[in-house]
């Protein structure tokens, strides 16, 4: 059982080196050895598999630019992973718990005398159209924030977040298709407004 124990050892030194040193297919290893276990610990956090497929990215992606950061003297790969991880699970919940006060505090302003009809829908429309991104994936409804909110082009969010532009249209993609659903279905009406 202690050659086991040492061999283990050895071989995760071995991957911490090839990490450290920008190689690639230790990267590939790393990834494979330890995004099982930075996704247990998302999805058990957030109790939502798409923000822990989120989160798993962030924190590879993390590590991979943030490579000089991690000193093996201090301890093991793993544990630093586990770290970063922790971090963006952080992260993600504070995120939520800002769009959920934002969407609360949608639902409670109260409107001016005089208001008609029609403007209390906008306002519950906005509401759930709000409700409805809170619910989207974390990359998707931040992506789709910048572009609607910042009007920042695909290319922009790109390079403001760090992300490939494939990446970011694929987000923008998936969290329209997403909203599309929702008002679809009746859960909200779409205006335009």
């Amino acid at each position: 059982m202690i050659i086991e124990t040492r061999e283990e050892t050895r071989h995760e030194d071995e991957l911490a080196l090839g990490f450290r040193a920008a190689d690639e297919d230790a990267f590939a290893a790393v990834y494979k050895r330890w995004a099982p276990l930075v996704h247990t610990m998302a999805t058990r956090s957030l109790g939502d598999t798409y923000e822990a497929d989120d989160v798993t990215q962030q924190v590879f992606i993390g590590a991979w630019r943030g490579q000089a950061g991690f000193r093996p003297e201090r301890g093991p790969l793993g544990a630093w992973l586990v770290g970063i991880t922790r971090r963006k699970i952080v992260d993600a919940l504070a995120a939520r718990t800002r769009r959920l006060a934002l969407a609360d505090s949608l639902a409670h302003t109260n409107g001016t005398p005089g208001q008609d009809d029609s403007a209390a829908e906008d306002v519950l429309d906005r509401v759930l159209l709000v409700n409805e991104l809170s619910c989207l994936p974390w990359h998707q409804r931040h992506v789709l924030c910048l572009a609607f909110y910042e009007d920042l082009t695909q290319a922009q969010i790109a390079e403001r977040t760090g992300m490939p532009l494939g990446t970011v249209k694929s987000h923008a993609r998936r969290g329209l298709q997403r909203l599309r659903g929702a008002i679809e279905q009746g859960q909200v009406r779409w205006t335009g407004a």
